[in-house]
């Protein structure tokens, strides 16, 4: 099955120029990217899933069908039901499709949850979401047991390595399971997806995406991998499936095209351990953070090497990164920009387009985009505003869960405000200035600072804090926390300890790096703290 969107001869304005977009009235995620190709090539290889002991596992998309089949029967025998939320705090790996899957046939929606999670952040979103079932392994058993009592809505826990009752054996279930199911129609507007996101004030919010957001990455991914796929194609990502960059910007796209995708839980980043990888198993499309290629660039390139595309995103790579690239690797990195709101409407395109480092790319086919004012006009090429997308392009959100007034303000007009300010030039390439809000972009990840604040004004002897991003050679940027302790408290073994509640508590990858002790906050004239003064200062 061809699936390809673009031809390869047509320039860049070209497919522009004729690009309609074609969205189904019925669409499931969990058909086009597992169920049609076990109908037509039931032993087609789906996945190869790397355990950490160095077993190799492939699975064929007949294999994926019927593990999903059952899993799904497994919910629905536990009242699961369309609209329904499923958690996902799985590492990468086989079970995390399988879950999705079997969810999606069901027309319930899957909400991935990242395994460094703390059990606040765990409990916030789980209750947020009032997710039914969770799916997880032993790892992450404990921190659910400490929050489940304040879970009415959580009816079931799933665990892949073996689980006593209460907790349901994720593997016996499926073993158990009928093979046989009837999956529920669902429309290509219907929710598919539950993706939380950090904001600046307020606690993090739940980002639905319906099944047609698969649709909408798909013009980025072709341009972004060379006209992808082509045969021999097999693609990997370090990102973690949690998050938006990992699922969608190479997991499911992989699937949907039929290209093999390689899994492998990387508890660290380790860039010898990721060469060897794509050396071994010939990987050649790759989706690598800025940060994951700033160590790879530091560690020795094996020869062979099949890369033939490498896409990123979060940060701009500069020409050196991008010349390294394209000697070192054998491939060009193209960068790609969006948000979890509405994600890969810009790339680069080595392919089509000259390479402009310092450039994001230009706007995909399909999608409109511009800069505009605060009154939601286009302002003159070259003039800085704030980056927005035009809604009509299948990839953009539903709107937030249970936040009609946050959805509301995401848009003045069709635009969707994205809170990043930039320019375009006369030629249509968008160049990333900064951010208007506090968001910290750090090692490729998102972070809000309200969560970070929240848990430290939680220790006894905080009495206010503060985080913002500030520069880190690595990471882009560095989480700092600035605090204000109760009268009377010692700050010796306190900015310790308070990194290490975050990490706990929060997740490992939001952590501050520093903890400034103040006697003050710069607060404005209504009670705001002002991060920008924080930054600057």
């Amino acid at each position: 099955m061809d699936r390809r969107l673009m031809r390869v001869g047509e320039d860049w304005e070209t497919l522009r120029a004729s690009f309609r977009w074609h969205v189904p009235d019925r669409f499931n995620i969990a058909e086009r990217c597992c169920d049609s190709w076990a109908s037509a090539f039931p032993g087609r290889v789906a996945l190869i899933d790397l355990g950490e002991g160095g077993d190799v596992r492939r699975w064929t998309y007949g294999e994926l069908k019927e593990a999903s089949d059952r899993l799904a029967n497994s919910f629905a025998a536990r009242g699961l039901r369309q609209g329904d939320r499923v958690g996902v705090l799985l590492p990468q790996g086989v079970a995390v499709l399988i879950t999705h899957f079997a969810a999606m046939k069901l027309g319930a929606v899957a909400l991935p949850l990242f395994t460094l999670f703390g059990p606040d952040a765990l409990a916030y979103r789980l209750a947020d979401s009032a997710a039914r079932i969770v799916v997880t392994d032993g790892a992450s058993l404990d921190k659910l047991d400490a929050i489940r009592g304040d879970l009415p809505d959580l009816a079931e826990v799933y665990a892949t390595d073996g689980a006593k009752a209460p907790i349901r054996d994720f593997w016996v279930e499926i073993a158990s399971a009928s093979p046989s199911i009837d999956p529920v129609e669902t429309s290509a507007d219907d929710a598919a997806v539950l993706i939380y996101t950090s904001g600046t004030t307020g606690p993090p919010k739940g980002v639905l995406h319906a099944h047609r957001f698969l649709l909408g990455h798909l013009p980025n991914i072709e341009l972004s991998h060379g006209f992808f796929p082509q045969p021999g194609d097999c693609g990997w990502t370090p990102a973690d499936w949690a998050w938006i960059g990992g699922l969608m910007d190479m997991a499911m796209p992989c699937l949907h095209y039929g290209v093999p995708l390689v899994a492998r839980r990387m508890r660290k980043f380790d860039p010898d351990e990721a060469f060897r990888l794509i050396a071994t198993h010939e990987v050649r499309n790759l989706f690598l953070p800025p940060t994951a290629l700033k160590l790879m660039r530091q560690a020795t390139v094996p020869k062979g090497l099949r890369v033939r595309s490498v896409s990123s995103g979060g940060e701009s790579l500069g020409a050196e990164m991008l010349e390294w690239g394209r000697t070192a690797v054998g491939a060009p990195i193209n960068e790609i920009y969006g948000q979890t709101e509405c994600n890969l409407v810009v790339c680069t395109a080595a392919d089509l387009m000259e390479v402009r480092p310092g450039a994001m790319g230009k706007a995909v086919p399909g999608v409109e985009m511009a800069v505009i004012d605060g009154e939601g006009r286009p302002v003159p090429d070259g003039t800085i505003g704030e980056i927005a997308v035009k809604r009509g392009t299948p990839v953009m959100f539903l709107g937030y869960l249970g936040k009609p007034e946050k959805t509301a303000e995401k848009f003045t007009g069709d635009w969707m405000r994205t809170g990043d300010l930039g320019t375009r030039d006369a030629e249509g390439y968008y160049t990333y200035v900064a951010r208007d809000d506090d968001i910290i972009s750090s090692a490729g990840y998102r972070i809000g600072p309200s969560e970070i604040e929240n848990c430290l004004t939680g220790d006894p002897d905080v009495v206010m804090a503060a985080c913002v991003g500030v520069p880190d050679p690595v990471r882009g940027e560095a989480v700092k926390a600035f605090v204000v302790l109760r009268e009377g408290a010692t700050w010796e073994g306190t900015e310790a300890r308070l990194i290490e509640r975050v990490k706990a508590r929060v997740s490992p990858h939001v952590a501050p790096r520093f903890v400034e002790r103040r006697d003050s906050l710069p607060m404005t004239a209504t009670g705001k703290i002002m991060r920008r003064e924080l930054r600057d200062g």
